[in-house]
């Protein structure tokens, strides 16, 4: 499957941003999607995924503040960002799985199918 990644941009802090991860898998609902972002200088981390089984994840630095959804029908998953921070900033990338289980969701070496990444920047 491909994706598409987008929805990135420059936010104030305590703005919003929605990404967007459209993909050409006719079979979307089975898949696995993830969210995973690059700061400069550090590691990629996990941020969000929504499993084929309804389930939702985040990372405990962006619980509350932002909400991944999925719309199967669309073959599109969505990470609305609330209440940005400056320590946000990082390329995010989307991700999908067809196979993974509960204990691989934030690990991404696990996910087989990956999106070209999206710059968010928050500053003042």
């Amino acid at each position: 499957v491909q994706l598409q990644a987008s929805g990135g941009g420059w936010v104030q802090p305590g703005g919003s941003l929605r990404l967007s991860c459209a993909a050409s898998a006719d079979t979307f609902s089975r898949y696995t999607v993830g969210w995973f972002r690059q700061a400069p200088g550090k590691e990629r981390e996990f941020v969000a995924a929504f499993r084929s089984t309804g389930t939702r994840h985040y990372a405990d630095s962006v619980k509350v503040r932002f909400t991944i959804s999925r719309d199967n029908a669309k073959k599109t998953a969505y990470l609305q960002m609330n209440s940005l921070r400056p320590e946000d900033t990082a390329v995010y990338y989307c991700a999908a799985d067809s196979s993974l289980i509960l204990s691989s969701i934030p690990y991404e070496n696990q996910y087989d199918h990956w999106g070209q990444g999206t710059l968010v920047t928050v500053s003042s």
